[in-house]
């Protein structure tokens, strides 16, 4: 019953309103064609970001990162269940203008937690800051999704001064921390059942992960995201790792983010909000009251129809906000 309710809620824009949106972001005339060519790019890119991975040993663990270019840094945080492989097209198009780093949070993708440590969000903050401090980075641009986006806020609260510009796509806000549709998620957490019975069947199955039933269809724009790697990519350290997995979605089970105004108004940095309208996690009440949080936002960009995890995606899209935001 918990799983067809939050399938009901998570079914989203239909499917030939994905198909255009997905084009029309790609500035195409030709959907297959497109496709194709983002398949290609993909590819590069996807070869790329493994070349540039990266373990850093700290007290909280053995932090898997990928880290490209150089100069002025840029931090990009990643939703769950995925990892810092959801950047790898943005870190392609902007390495040029920024030192990318894009780590997998505590709990997720390769990064290998300490024994005993927490995996809550206050913990992944100051992991965050920690690897930073190794990494010899005093300040960054941070670009975060979904749950790196209440990361983001976090680690604004704390550390504003490491902080010069803000994009946030869909993500928690102080009025959806969890987001309604992430509660029967957490449920099956905490009776250690949601990697076998979501996951691992996820993962065998990679047209089911990319169906209406599935991480795709629930949270992807096109039909044909996430690709059989990025399925493995993202799925596979999770369910080999249940125990870690179930820990950090448990971490999720409060609202971090109460009473994190003030702090979010206070800072000066200019921020810039992306929202995907085809979303069902994260309603577009929580972009409006973002937008209405930061003390020096840029407004709301609204992408017609796309899904939860639209920056994979659409990499240039990404790259062209925050190149603006950057001034560069």
């Amino acid at each position: 019953m918990i799983r067809r309710q939050f399938l009901a809620m998570a079914m989203g824009t239909a499917a030939a309103g994905a198909l255009g949106g997905y084009s029309a972001a790609l500035g195409a005339t030709n959907g297959v064609a497109a496709a194709a060519d983002a398949t290609a790019d993909d590819v590069a890119a996807a070869a790329a970001f493994r070349a540039a991975s990266r373990f850093m040993k700290t007290a909280f663990g053995n932090i898997a990162y990928a880290e490209r270019g150089r100069g002025a840094a840029a931090l990009f945080l990643h939703g769950f269940p995925l990892n810092g492989y959801q950047w790898r097209g943005a870190l392609q198009r902007l390495s040029p203008y920024r030192r990318c780093i894009a780590p997998d949070f505590l709990g997720l993708g390769n990064t290998e937690v300490a024994p005993g440590q927490s995996v809550a969000p206050d913990a992944q903050v100051a992991m965050l800051a920690d690897l930073l401090d190794r990494l010899g980075i005093d300040r960054v641009d941070i670009i975060a999704n979904d749950s790196g986006g209440q990361a983001a806020q976090l680690f604004l609260a704390r550390y504003s001064q490491r902080v010069r510009t803000l994009l946030l796509t869909n993500c928690d806000s102080e009025i959806e921390c969890p987001p309604p549709a992430l509660l029967p998620v957490l449920e099956l957490a905490k009776q250690g059942r949601f990697v076998q019975e979501w996951l691992a069947p996820w993962l065998a199955d990679k047209a089911l992960a990319r169906s209406p039933q599935g991480l795709g269809g629930q949270t992807f724009t096109c039909p044909s995201h996430p690709g059989d790697e990025a399925v493995d990519t993202y799925l596979g350290p999770l369910v080999r790792n249940a125990d870690r997995t179930h820990a950090y979605a448990i971490g999720l089970d409060r609202n971090w983010l109460q009473g994190i105004g003030p702090a979010l108004a206070r800072f000066d940095g200019p921020t810039r909000i992306l929202w995907g309208t085809g979303d069902t996690i994260f309603s577009e009440r929580g972009a409006e009251h973002l937008d209405r949080s930061f003390g020096n936002s840029r407004g709301v960009r609204r992408i017609e129809g796309a899904k939860l995890f639209f920056p994979e995606e659409f990499p240039d899209l990404i790259a062209e906000e925050a190149r603006a935001l950057w001034g560069v």
